[in-house]
């Protein structure tokens, strides 16, 4: 998956920022806290899970979301999004 294809959805970048801060969530609070329904989170969750950037863990029906902390790209999205918050501060 390009860097395009991941970073083109407001909604991507969103659920990277929440993950930043808050580590590790289910899908009902990740879609919560953006706004958004439950199956629009699971899809882009999906997104980033197959790009290697967020990790899942299942127990029973619970879906929780992580990042990927060992993985290049997301040390590189961390990098570039905590630049770029600090820059618009």
């Amino acid at each position: 998956m390009s860097v395009e294809n991941v970073l083109s959805s407001k909604v991507r970048i969103k659920i990277l920022k929440i993950l930043m801060r808050m580590g590790e969530l289910n899908v009902s609070e990740i879609a919560r806290r953006l706004g958004v329904n439950y199956g629009t989170a699971i899809r882009h969750l999906q997104i980033l899970e197959n790009a290697d950037i967020v990790k899942k863990k299942t127990f029973g029906k619970i879906r929780l979301y992580r990042l990927n902390e060992q993985s290049p790209k997301v040390i590189a999205l961390q990098k570039l999004i905590e630049v770029w918050e600090h820059q618009n501060k």
